[in-house]
């Protein structure tokens, strides 16, 4: 993990929660702790991480992610032991 991705982690955890952490930054940061997107029908977004899987919608037609993403997103790092 980059400084970049390293602070975008640390971001995910803030409170209150951030309403500028950018999709695409956090797709960047799943990769680089070894875990796997795979697009679906629409928007749909299937993240696995270690055994553990999300399925979130990407935003639009913003970039930034909601409050309820976040969260959901924080809850699979923990699962996986990351936080």
């Amino acid at each position: 993990m980059n400084s970049k991705q390293q602070k975008i982690f640390s971001s995910l955890f803030d409170n209150p929660i951030r309403k500028n952490i950018k999709w695409t930054d956090v797709e960047k940061l799943i990769v680089a702790v070894g875990g796997q997107l795979k697009q679906g029908d629409g928007s749909r977004v299937r993240i696995t991480l270690g055994g553990f899987s999300l399925n979130i919608h990407s935003p639009h037609p913003q970039k930034e992610l909601k409050p309820y993403q976040i969260r959901a997103i924080r809850k699979l790092f923990i699962e996986k032991g990351l936080a």
